[in-house]
């Protein structure tokens, strides 16, 4: 059931489909009284449409903000605040669990303060698919996907046991069990439905357009499908399925014209990568990127979700593609039904959401991109926005070598118990990986006949390199294995690992421990190649320093060729069986050898098959026997799963507003500090603080998991908070790691921050632009709180983290008027007391007085980005689970 407005604009009408009657909210009714809305983008049909249906002529959804939508088109600059209701959340695990944890917790605390348990259930409907947690411990060999299954139940029993208590016992809730495939992936190909139905609190069967957020960033995935959706917090998400909006501020939207048409042996890949470099160099943080232009009609529904997907890496909101015939043959190729079909078509024909390529909408700025001059690429070595040109990649390396990493010259040392030395440059990790690219099979089935071609070659990956295919979903498998492609990808090494995003967030798994002691006993640079979306330092591997994104086809070329520091396109690959050089181009695939065989072995019944029983799962979930209750059983003694400390104590009343006085540094940092610098998701080290924490508490080193997997464990992850091995403090100059200093003394930042805890003294965190890029990843917020951060003070600020540091009750303040950490010195010994808190409004400027160590002051002003009067009300009410229990106890 949805519910819906008072429609005082008198916009709803019918929508008869093969005899059936849907009631719809019409943009021809609302032109009426309200203007031509023709031109709007379509990102923004679909924010006026869930006003129009939401509108009540009062303080949730009022008649100006569906003006104010209307009349963007007039001046399509970023406007007043609107609040949003999504149709629906997606959820993945390692995200998912602490969400789950939040509402059980929430379910304590709001019978606590005498108020009725049944209202903490989803109000949307809700999917949550477990594909975070396998490992690529076992790989190159037949068993290595049944052994990884093995491990992940054995290393994750608490915490999917606690996830199907969740199904069971939450309304709207289902979990897509573990080996099943990548949430986006499975999102596109099962779960969106481009337009949604279901009955009003009346009883009336509405449709309107399909929409999502999700917690994972990469949720940007579906607007491929034309279904706008973007990533949040894990705390913004459960608000949202508790039934409150939303609230953002109505966007900005950049209009980006595709013209021409790839050329031979470019891939969807390339294309992306060409565009997350041109967006971010245009600057598109907090907008929606629409695609437009006879371009788009050239490209596949798989093509367009590739482009979608790396919306956070270009920096926007999300990249939004329009309806046309190949989203209707891609929603008949994945089994939705024909009457799901015919409504799609319907409703965007008679809305004015049908994509034409000759049609321009109103942007507020436009760029283009020729598809043509898109050449074969990666990015790297350590952000995905940094393009190089293939034939380009050797020189981009030996320069960083001494640029990033203070080496004069490659140099090679021998690997114990090996026939094979190691160098730098050297790929040791190739890995076919990540909703980006496997949900393509344009580039599966090229990496498939990349793998054919080298193997009729006699040609394999070097010995020092750790091969892996996890796939987005099942039928990736069904089609590679019913094309024979399989087959040579199992014998150049790339056996099915695991369904799920395994290297790409880091859970690459152990390299073999001879190539691991040489790397890291001789200051090794290696390199991993991988089609992922991510490349941030410390992500990939703890082993490997210089990540690069690549295709897949380019990732099985790169195994063989083993090392980054040669021209890939100019060096042999190897010799084949008479001697003679094999060359890139030799085993590279033609377009027309990919769609024959794409024609030929993919076919509806694949995925009416795999979907038609998802949620039932293999014996090992069938296994997992669990009874459902109304409030969960804590397990004191348990390292997974624990009832967070953000209710305790809490009133009906918050707390008023306080100024933050005497406030410390905890952190100084640099520019592009990322989520996973904030809070890792990969290994957690046995001397670090966690490691400490679950040596103490009976956790063998091997059983240690990783970071993410314990999300349901605050007392974990907040010893995790600024622990990844590449952060660096410039409180701790020349370090490494997550180290800070407290009264001159270097220690880790968390056994700092429970100092000054005991001291009762205030954080801050200073850093530098793009601060929070990255994974929309909760803990990055959770952790800073807990560690007794009060505000953090960056020169800007990604999306999503600054949504979720207001979520948890932490202030986000932005340098102004050209103030950096540099300009003004900040240091260790500083300290800082922010003032005019007690009667503090939306991007206000607030005074930020800053005390040397000598006693002298001086201060600066800083913008506060709670940039909405909602976003104030979570403030005040030190986060918004804090304020959705007040609000949902108090009716």
């Amino acid at each position: 059931m949805t519910q819906v407005g008072k429609d005082t604009l008198g916009t709803r009408s019918t929508l008869t489909v093969e005899g059936k009657d849907y009631a719809y909210y019409s943009f021809a009714k609302a032109a009426e009284t309200i203007g031509d809305v023709s031109r709007l983008p379509f990102s923004m049909k679909v924010l006026l449409e869930n006003m129009l249906r939401f509108e009540d002529g009062g303080h949730t959804v009022s008649t100006d903000d569906v003006q104010a939508i209307a009349d963007w088109a007039k001046n399509p600059t970023t406007g007043s605040e609107i609040q949003y209701r999504p149709a629906r959340v997606l959820l993945q695990d390692f995200t998912g669990v602490p969400c789950v944890v939040d509402l059980a917790a929430m379910r304590d605390a709001i019978a606590d303060l005498g108020g009725d348990t049944a209202k903490i259930n989803p109000q949307v409907p809700v999917n949550l698919v477990i594909d975070h947690s396998v490992m690529v411990d076992e790989f190159g060999h037949p068993k290595a996907f049944e052994k990884n299954v093995e491990l992940e139940y054995a290393r994750n029993a608490e915490r999917y046991d606690f996830l199907k208590w969740g199904s069971k016992s939450f309304e709207n809730f289902s979990a897509v069990p573990p080996g099943t495939g990548i949430c986006h992936q499975v999102n596109l190909e099962h779960i969106g439905r481009t337009v949604w139905s279901t009955e009003d609190q009346n009883g009336v069967l509405t449709a309107y357009p399909d929409t999502c957020v999700g917690t994972d960033s990469h949720t940007t995935m579906i607007n491929g499908l034309g279904v706008l959706g973007w990533g949040v917090g894990g705390i913004e998400a459960e608000a949202a399925m508790l039934g409150q909006p939303v609230s953002m501020l109505i966007p900005k939207v950049v209009g980006f014209k595709l013209e021409g048409k790839m050329n031979e042996g470019v891939t969807a890949t390339d294309l992306v990568l060409t565009c997350v470099q041109m967006l971010r160099e245009v600057g598109v943080v907090g907008s929606f990127v629409e695609f437009y232009g006879p371009g788009v009609s050239t490209l596949s529904l798989a093509d367009r979700a590739t482009i979608a997907n790396m919306a956070p890496e270009y920096g926007a909101t999300c990249g939004f593609f329009g309806v046309d015939d190949k989203t209707l043959d891609y929603l008949r190729l994945t089994g939705r039904e024909e009457h799901q079909i015919a409504l799609v078509e319907a409703y965007c024909r008679e809305q004015g959401m049908w994509f034409e390529p000759e049609n321009e909408p109103v942007f507020t700025e436009t760029l283009s991109l020729d598809m043509t001059s898109v050449v074969p690429s990666l990015a790297g070595p350590k952000r995905p926005q940094d393009k190089v040109a293939l034939p380009e990649v050797d020189e981009l390396f030996n320069s960083d070598l001494k640029k990033l990493y203070g080496k004069s010259e490659p140099h090679r040392v021998d690997v114990d118990a090996t026939d094979h030395d190691i160098g730098d440059g050297d790929v040791v990790i190739a890995a076919i990986t990540s909703c980006t690219n496997t949900s393509n099979p344009d580039v599966l089935i090229a990496a498939g006949l990349v793998a054919k071609k080298a193997r009729e070659k006699g040609l394999l990956p070097k010995p020092w390199v750790k091969t892996s295919l996890a796939p987005g979903s099942q039928v990736v498998t069904d089609y590679l294995v019913k094309s024979g492609l399989q087959d040579d990808l199992d014998a150049m090494g790339f056996d099915l690992v695991g369904y799920g995003c395994t290297t790409c967030i880091g859970n690459s798994g152990p390299l073999a421990a001879p190539i691991s002691k040489a790397i890291n006993g001789n200051d090794i640079v290696a390199a991993s190649v991988l089609s992922g979306n991510r490349n941030f330092e410390g992500r990939v591997s703890p082993d490997v320093r210089a990540n690069f994104l690549a295709s897949p086809p380019l990732v099985v070329a790169y195994s063989v060729l083993g090392t980054v520091t040669q021209d890939i396109t100019t060096t042999p690959l190897g010799q084949d069986q008479d001697g003679n050089d094999v060359m890139l181009a030799d085993v590279w695939p033609s377009n027309q050898e990919i769609a024959e065989h794409r024609a030929a072995n993919i076919d509806r019944s694949m995925f009416e098959k795999r979907y038609a029983n998802v949620y039932d799962g293999d014996e090992h979930w069938q296994a997992v026997k669990v009874t459902a209750s109304d409030t969960y059983q804590w397990n004191p003694g348990s390292t997974y799963i624990a009832s967070p400390p953000y209710f305790e104590g809490m009133e009906m009343t918050p707390a008023p507003i306080t100024d933050i006085t005497d406030a410390k540094p905890l952190a100084i940092l640099g520019d592009s500090t990322t989520t996973d610098h904030i809070s890792p998701a990969g290994a957690i080290k046995e001397e670090s603080p966690a490691g400490e924490y679950l040596r103490d508490h009976q956790v063998a080193k091997a059983d240690f998991n990783s970071y993410g997997s314990r999300r349901g464990n605050h007392d974990v992850m907040m010893r995790g908070t600024f622990a990844n091995i590449r952060i660096r403090n410039e409180m701790v100059p020349g370090v490494e790691g997550g180290y800070t200093t407290y009264n001159g003394e270097q220690m880790a930042i968390y056994d700092a921050a429970m100092k000054h805890k005991e001291d009762g003294t205030p954080l801050v965190v200073v850093a530098g632009k793009e601060y929070g890029t990255g994974s929309s990843r909760d803990w990055a917020a959770k952790g800073t709180i807990l560690l007794g951060v009060r505000a953090v003070i960056v020169e800007s600020f990604e999306r999503i983290h600054r949504s979720n540091l207001i979520g948890m009750g932490v202030l986000p303040l932005q340098f102004k008027d050209g103030d950096t950490r540099e300009t003004l010195s900040l240091g260790a010994n500083d300290t800082f007391s922010i003032k005019g808190l007690t009667s503090l409004s939306p991007r206000q400027d607030v005074e930020v007085e800053v005390t040397r160590e000598d006693g002298s002051t001086f201060a600066f002003t800083a913008l506060c980005r709670i940039d909405t009067e909602n976003e104030l009300d979570y403030y005040r009410n030190g986060g918004i689970l804090q304020y959705v229990i007040r609000k949902l106890a108090a009716n």
